[in-house]
């Protein structure tokens, strides 16, 4: 769990909402990922995504027929905001 001030607060702009992605591209584009990204449950709970046991915790709830259909991430790293946007944009 993590506990970064920075990432509770909602005007941060590298705070979003990813919907209706593939699971296993989001997985492949955490594993290309350089820093923390963080998945924001709806109660509240924070999982580093950079490790395999927060990311089987963290999103196995998420996932309704092979797609991640609703999380909030934090993106501490610039590159890697830019590889989670690029994904819940085009998919890719």
């Amino acid at each position: 769990m993590v506990s970064d001030s920075k990432i509770i607060n909602p005007g941060n702009p590298h705070h979003f909402v990813l919907e209706n992605v593939d699971f296993v591209k989001f997985v492949e584009t955490l594993d290309q990922c350089k820093d923390q990204i963080i998945l924001i449950t709806d109660e509240g709970d924070r999982f580093n995504l950079m490790s395999k046991f927060s990311q089987m915790v963290g999103l196995f709830s998420l996932i309704k027929g092979g797609k991640l259909t609703h999380a909030k991430i934090y993106c501490k790293n610039s590159d890697d905001e830019a590889l989670m946007f690029r994904l819940g944009l085009f998919g890719d």
